[in-house]
């Protein structure tokens, strides 16, 4: 038509930050949290605004306190503009919209700018939340998180991602903004209850089944410590998990998921599922945890996954200390079909695109698919159900 023009816009932004494993974070003795807020401005005094999962503040009562004196003994650099402010933990804190209103307008009555930190300290859900308000706020407050379970440590807490739940669905409402930093302390994981460090490993197993063979060997070979919770096997895997994660992301070329694939969810289209249908009465690492084996199962049935394998994955995973059944596996809709099976359509419309999900082709190789034959996933189910103990 003529008088129409198009130019195309296009740039590239790099990006970076550090993925600190150490212990004893807040003592003042050690840099690593001072180093890296300052890490872009040396000089400058920065302020920061903390917000921390009151099941966190619960198993660390000293945490305020030794916060606290890491800010006095480094007054110079660093301002903590509130004392630190206490948020619920878990799916309460990404099911309830008014604490997204409530922790920003904490950072408006304290007059954060986007020179600022917001610092999130606490599992998944509270990072997920925080991150949200972070990249939302003022379009994007500096945030740094500090993981303080397995599953933050070793997954969520690495990512580009944040969200928070609407409308029965996970993460309906989110963004895609990397952390200016992540800071993991071992410390935190010696405080957990024994449900949640086991409920951590299961992304481990995902992420090793889909990219690692020898580290899913390695999984095998130290189950029985792991379920010990000792302290070396702990720390290595949830390093090696988190690398592996951010490898990913990293290398993997999508890190912002434009496309139709999420290889990092396998086992991950019914965890969701099940998660809503049991009220998140299942963790999200124990849905997981099902998840992986039931597409595991599903995996051989369609003849991509050696007979046999499936069983191995399963006997790892209940070593380790996990449930492979629940019965929200089996509910039926009024329909008579069964609600698990809508997860798909769920996941489909989460990512967009054509329905991507990732199965096995030999452990330590995942390989994707595009179609589900229900019937066979039923067939799954029914073969979780029969194997479980008695």
């Amino acid at each position: 038509m003529q008088g129409t023009s198009t130019s195309w816009q296009k740039f590239s932004v790099a990006y970076e930050f550090p993925v600190c494993f150490t212990r004893t974070l807040f003592s003042p003795e050690n840099p690593v949290f001072l180093e890296t807020l300052c890490r872009l401005e040396p000089a400058k005094r920065h302020r920061l605004l903390i917000f921390v999962d009151s099941g966190v503040l619960d198993s660390n009562p000293k945490l305020p306190t030794d916060i606290e004196a890491y800010m006095q003994a480094h007054a110079e650099h660093l301002e903590l503009v509130i004392n630190p402010v206490a948020m619920p933990g878990g799916e309460t804190i990404k099911s309830e919209l008014h604490f997204i209103e409530q922790m920003q307008k904490v950072i408006v009555e304290n007059h954060l700018d986007r020179h600022s930190f917001v610092i999130g300290i606490g599992g998944g859900a509270l990072l997920d939340a925080v991150g949200l308000v972070a990249a939302t706020s003022h379009r994007g407050i500096r945030h740094v998180r500090v993981p303080t379970t397995v599953l933050a440590q070793n997954d969520s807490g690495v990512g580009v991602k944040n969200g928070v739940n609407l409308f029965g669905q996970k993460n309906y409402i989110g963004s895609f903004t990397p952390p200016f930093a992540v800071l993991n302390d071992y410390d935190f994981i010696e405080s957990l209850p024994k449900r949640e460090k086991i409920a951590g490993m299961a992304e481990a197993v995902k992420v090793a089944l889909i990219r690692d063979s020898k580290f899913y060997d390695w999984l095998e070979l130290h189950a029985v410590d792991l379920a010990q919770f000792k302290t070396a096997e702990m720390r290595y895997m949830i390093e090696r998990c988190a690398k592996l994660h951010m490898q990913q992301i990293g290398q993997g070329g999508d890190p912002f998921e434009a496309g139709s694939a999420r290889p990092l969810d396998y086992g991950h289209w019914s965890a969701h599922r099940l998660e809503t249908l049991t009220r998140y009465h299942l963790r999200h690492g124990e849905a997981v945890a099902i998840g992986i084996a039931l597409d595991a199962r599903y995996s051989v049935l369609c003849g991509l996954l050696d007979s046999g394998l499936e069983n191995r994955v399963c006997l790892m995973l209940e070593r380790i200390g996990f449930t492979l059944w629940h019965p929200a596996l089996e509910m039926q809709a009024a329909s008579g079909h069964l609600e698990l099976l809508t997860g798909l359509t769920e996941f489909r419309e989460h990512l967009g695109g054509e329905l991507t999900i990732t199965l096995l082709k030999a452990l330590g190789e995942g390989i994707e698919v595009h179609t589900i034959d229900e019937a066979l996933m039923e067939n799954a189910i029914d073969w979780l159900k029969h194997r479980r103990p008695r």
